[in-house]
């Protein structure tokens, strides 16, 4: 008997999302950077690793802001969220506060600065991409649906589902197709055929109105990730409930670690009526 996967619906959040325009300007970042002097270090040296140490932190800080990770309340919210997770910073003004050698450790200097942080969206030309669809854009409940999805190079490929009750289910790779390679420039569709899985578009049990409108994420990176390495497992897929909120901050913090000529997304949405 074919496996039936039912894709929950995932309604529209009602928190504010960050627009792309307010992501782009810049924060200024308070951080306090610090470095142990060598043996053959000059005073000189020692206060400049200290002052970039000091500007990556300010940078790590003011990321915080660009992507808003720490607003997150509910898993629902990663089809935002994710965009801002390519975003770099980049320094255009530093001020020092204070700086000097720590009176407790004579060998250790600090320097306490504020920094002035741009936002530097990724080239996607030069980077990965990858294009989304779905068989459908307008269903009823019951109605199979298949996702096809094609990136510009070779890469690895992650299908997630996100539904109301804050959930995250990570459809693609599954128990059954473990393998998420893909060529580049290849044409691909999940579930594939001949497969056993069957996707489905259902109300989520409780669900009273009349319709509602469902995200599919698809993330593609250059390199394979282990993304969501916790939570449990539920059958074919990984599903991540609501109350799993700290784990999908480790998905974009992971995100943000690559570079982002490194990693790609695309987001699909279709609408499910009665």
């Amino acid at each position: 008997m074919a496996a039936v996967f039912l894709i929950g619906v995932c309604l529209l959040p009602l928190t504010a999302v960050v627009s792309p325009a307010l992501a782009a300007e810049a924060v200024w970042a308070e951080a306090e950077g610090t470095a142990y002097q060598g043996e053959t270090e000059t005073l000189k040296e020692v206060k400049d690793r200290a002052l970039r140490d000091g500007q990556n932190k300010a940078i790590e800080g003011a990321l915080g802001v660009f992507i808003k990770s720490h607003t997150l309340v509910s898993n629902y919210q990663i089809a935002e969220d994710l965009t801002y997770a390519s975003v770099r910073g980049r320094i255009s003004k530093t001020e020092v506060v204070r700086e000097g050698w720590d009176p407790s450790d004579r060998l250790l200097y600090r320097v306490a600065l504020r920094a002035l942080v741009e936002p530097v969206l990724p080239e996607t030309a030069n980077g990965l991409s990858i294009k989304l669809s779905l068989s459908k854009t307008d269903m009823k409940e019951g109605d199979e649906v298949r996702i096809f999805y094609q990136a510009s190079a070779d890469c690895y490929v992650y299908i997630f589902s996100v539904a109301a009750d804050g959930s995250v289910t990570l459809i693609f790779p599954d128990s059954l197709h473990p393998g998420n390679s893909v060529k580049a420039k290849t044409a691909y569709q999940f579930p594939p055929n001949g497969s056993a899985i069957r996707l489905k578009a259902e109300f989520l049990p409780g669900y009273a109105k009349p319709e509602a409108e469902e995200r599919i994420k698809v993330i593609a990176t250059r390199s394979k990730e282990e993304l969501l390495p916790l939570g449990f497992r539920e059958g074919l897929f990984k599903v991540y409930d609501a109350r799993s909120t700290g784990m999908i901050n480790d998905l974009v913090k992971r995100l943000n670690q690559l570079e982002p000529a490194e990693w790609a997304e695309a987001t699909a949405a279709y609408t499910l009526k009665r």
